[in-house]
């Protein structure tokens, strides 16, 4: 079996396209051929057995059978008609005058023919190598005519009808293997075309989407193998682009933090930096290092498909918001948190859900001014969170989501551009979405939606302290 496997593999797809097609037009000419031969030699042969009874009742009728008149027809007459005639009585067979082998021709049926045990008969005997078609008729009480003729002729039609069979049919698959790899051949085109394609891909990386033709399967493969190309093309695209922004991104830092350890490595050489100004550049290096901490837990968070070995499980999303509340209010203490939030149950990953609340909330807190306000409601799943800055442009709005895309007002604030993207990652993986908008008092306001069921409706284990039924909470 392996090395049909083998020779299998080695024959294209094009030559095995012939072989079947060559095969297949080979046995339809055989049956058809075969069945047309035996068709015209049962025709042939019902045709002569027709013209023989005809003939032998015939000369029945006209007293070929009466004793004594066989022996006087001349030889040649038979010869003539191709025929063997012979007359066969109770006690005697009567022949021609040449006497040419009237007994052989003559047997147990055609004594029971002129016994009177069968009205005719016909068979076929083999006098010396020829086939005889031999018919026996009645001829009077006692008697039989019997007429024989040679298959000769016959047999000699369909030969040559056989020949021609043969000739057609190795015609037929010759016609059929030349049809069948011109067939092949441009029906596999666009298979050869669709190869060349990936094999260039392969080779060079060019993810440049083939020509289409046609409507059929192999035009839909190509169809679906193109926009393969174009979501490769595109995946790439966004892997370059991810590549040059994190590099931009990383560069303004890793600079700041480079110039901070310079100064601070020549102020051990006695450059004379004072207590203050080595404290605002420790301070300052410090605060770089968190900053690129950030930013390389961001773009390794965005860069994975998939959470890497965390579990879903149940979480209160309330609380996630609460303690993201206390976090963000520490680092922005001039800014009042306006927070109501209703228990809600989601199953996700805890740590995730998190990471998206605190960027919600961080990114309220960096656009509201001094001694504003961040709205935080959450409500049935749909976490609202709105600031009283300047509000989103319309040409910053479809695009607040989009990985390290900044807008001209956010160039001098602190941030890496990921965290409403991580949001938005953070939704899909847990089957909600954000949105974004105006809030009524011309702030930005983003809307987090996340599927889940109330608290209350969920399948806790009993608990004696437990409420009956959790309140909306103001933080």
């Amino acid at each position: 079996m392996r090395w049909r496997e083998q020779v299998s593999a080695r024959i294209s797809l094009a030559s095995r396209v012939t072989v079947l097609a060559t095969l297949a037009v080979g046995l339809t000419l055989a049956v058809v051929s075969g069945a047309v031969y035996f068709m015209v030699r049962m025709q042939l042969v019902d045709s002569l057995d027709e013209s023989l009874l005809r003939r032998a009742y015939a000369a029945a009728d006209a007293g070929f059978a009466d004793s004594g008149v066989v022996g006087t027809i001349p030889p040649a007459t038979f010869a003539a008609a191709d025929i063997k005639l012979a007359v066969v009585r109770a006690d005697m067979v009567e022949s021609t005058p040449d006497g040419n082998a009237a007994r052989p021709y003559v047997g147990a049926r055609e004594m029971g023919v002129a016994g009177g045990d069968l009205g005719h008969s016909i068979r076929t005997v083999d006098i010396a190598g020829t086939d005889f078609r031999v018919v026996a008729v009645g001829a009077g009480p006692g008697t039989a005519l019997v007429v024989a003729q040679s298959l000769q002729p016959t047999h000699a039609v369909l030969d040559r009808l056989g020949v021609l069979f043969w000739v057609v049919g190795i015609g037929g698959m010759l016609v059929a293997g030349a049809a069948g790899w011109v067939v092949a051949t441009n029906s596999l085109r666009p298979i050869r075309k669709l190869t060349g394609a990936v094999e260039q891909v392969a080779r060079t990386q060019q993810l440049t989407p083939i020509e289409v033709t046609g409507d059929d399967k192999l035009a839909r493969l190509t169809v679906a193998f193109n926009s393969m190309l174009i979501a490769l093309d595109a995946s790439q695209n966004r892997q370059r682009q991810l590549v040059a922004d994190a590099g931009h991104e990383l560069r303004t830092p890793l600079t700041s933090l480079r110039t901070n350890i310079e100064l601070l490595t020549q102020s051990e050489g006695g450059s004379g930096l004072s207590p203050q100004a080595r404290g605002e550049l420790l301070a300052d290096a410090h605060a770089q290092v968190e900053e690129l901490s950030t930013l390389v837990g961001d773009l390794v968070e965005l860069a994975r498909d998939e959470p890497l070995t965390r579990t879903p499980e149940p979480t209160d999303l309330a609380q996630l918001v609460a303690g993201g509340v206390e976090r963000v209010r520490r680092r922005a203490p001039g800014i009042d948190f306006d927070v109501e939030v209703e228990p809600w149950l989601v199953v996700g990953e805890a740590q995730l859900l998190e990471r998206a609340v605190t960027n919600l909330l961080d990114n309220a807190a960096k656009w509201s001014p001094p001694l504003g306000t961040v709205s935080v409601r959450l409500r049935a799943g749909d976490l609202t969170v709105a600031d009283s800055g300047p509000g989103i442009s319309e040409q910053d709005l479809p695009h607040v989501f989009e990985r390290f895309y900044r807008s001209s007002e956010a160039r001098m604030l602190p941030g890496s551009g990921l965290g409403l993207a991580i949001v938005q990652q953070t939704a899909r993986r847990h089957g909600g979405t954000v949105t974004a908008g105006r809030a009524p008092n011309g702030g930005a306001m983003f809307t987090l939606r996340l599927p889940g069921e109330p608290l209350a409706a969920a399948p806790v284990a009993p608990s004696p302290e437990a409420p009956v039924a959790p309140s909306p909470e103001r933080v």
